[in-house]
């Protein structure tokens, strides 16, 4: 799949604002309606629009504490990986999960709680149980200097062939 620059500017808008209608969407990117609903509906089948969300606060949400956590694996087995990948996917403090290289961690794992003595609770009583977990090294956000949900587009040209 191939993408032009008006699917860039569709994909543009719809980062910024996933709740911008097809008339303002049309209207930003320089088409009729129908053109533009088509184009939508054509990167959502593709796959290249995964889901439409709604980004909440956490702090009005009393989570206070982000914890940014390297999980160790006693084995580097398949089965040692999926078991701990999946128990970790069922933990809704998990906001990311992702196997690293170039750091002491197998895992790298971003949670977020309300408060330390939540942590405590968590990481004693789920994250160290989980079987193969052999170490746990915990950094916390003191503040946030970037968050972004946009992904740059900007490297894509009309000759860039996407793939998955």
């Amino acid at each position: 799949m191939k993408l032009d620059r008006t699917d860039r500017k569709i994909l543009q808008a719809m980062q910024r604002n996933g709740r911008i209608s097809n008339l303002e969407l049309a209207e930003l990117v320089g088409l009729s309606p129908t053109p533009c609903s088509r184009r939508v509906k054509r990167l959502e089948e593709s796959g290249l629009i995964r889901a439409h969300v709604t980004l909440l606060k956490q702090s009005m949400l009393g989570l206070q504490l982000t914890a940014y956590i390297g999980i160790s694996m006693d084995r580097h087995t398949p089965d040692r990986f999926e078991a701990f990948e999946a128990e970790v996917m069922s933990y809704p403090e998990v906001m990311e999960c992702s196997v690293v290289t170039g750091q002491s961690a197998d895992y790298l794992l971003k949670a977020v709680v309300a408060d330390m003595e939540y942590y405590e609770q968590f990481l004693l009583g789920r994250l160290t149980r989980i079987p193969g977990v052999a170490g746990v090294h915990s950094s916390f956000e003191l503040r946030r200097v970037v968050q972004r949900t946009e992904l740059p587009l900007d490297h894509i040209d009309d000759n860039t062939l996407l793939r998955d």
